[in-house]
């Protein structure tokens, strides 16, 4: 898939928005991308999913791990085309990313780690730094969206398409001068002391 078919197909799924957003990060920016809105459309997704695979067909995955939420349906996705297993990790009791259900990664699994947006690469790291913990082999990153070249996770990082999508810090956001109503997309609530989770 080229660019521009990638981003109509985002269009058309209404999960490319426009306004005044905090994003997890604490960060604001006029635009949004809600990959959840391309996850509801399974024939768009494994569009977008078909594509991504491709570019690991050669890397032996045997596992796609996801941090919930954002990757779960991804990570399941990837495996479909991938031939291999599907898993996610999930925040247990004290916060931190860890596998339940039963879900585990063995010593002879290839792991790619699947997201569906990248901004700062935060939840990324948090299930890199359990993986590795866990003696698993990574492989690799890949996300559907890219909205922060300069990201690095110490592996191999593809995805899908890059978005320049500039962010600004509150006190120099330009919307949050010109009194633009601000927005809190994302699975991420606010925190009580002003944060982010």
């Amino acid at each position: 898939m080229d660019k521009s078919e990638i981003l109509a197909v985002l269009g058309d799924s209404r999960a490319l928005l426009t306004g005044h957003f905090k994003l997890s990060s604490g960060l604001h920016a006029r635009n949004y991308v809600q990959c959840a809105l391309v996850q509801q459309y399974p024939v768009r997704l494994a569009k977008l999913c078909g594509a991504l695979a491709e570019k690991w067909r050669d890397s032996g995955v045997t596992a796609v791990v996801g941090p919930a939420m954002g990757g779960i349906v991804l990570a399941y996705e990837l495996a479909r085309h991938l031939n291999a297993r599907g898993l996610f990790m999930e925040r247990g009791a004290s916060g931190a990313f860890e596998f339940r259900r039963g879900f585990e990664v063995f010593d002879d699994d290839r792991v790619l780690v699947a997201e569906d947006v990248v901004t700062t690469g935060k939840s990324v790291r948090e299930v890199l730094d359990r993986l590795v913990d866990t003696g698993a082999h990574v492989v690799g990153v890949t996300s559907l969206v890219c909205r922060n070249p300069d990201v690095d996770f110490g592996t191999e990082y593809r995805a899908l398409i890059d978005l320049d999508i500039p962010a600004w810090d509150p006190e120099t956001c330009p919307l949050c001068a010109e009194g633009v109503p601000l927005t809190k997309p994302g699975s991420r609530p606010d925190r009580k002391d002003g944060g982010t989770a």
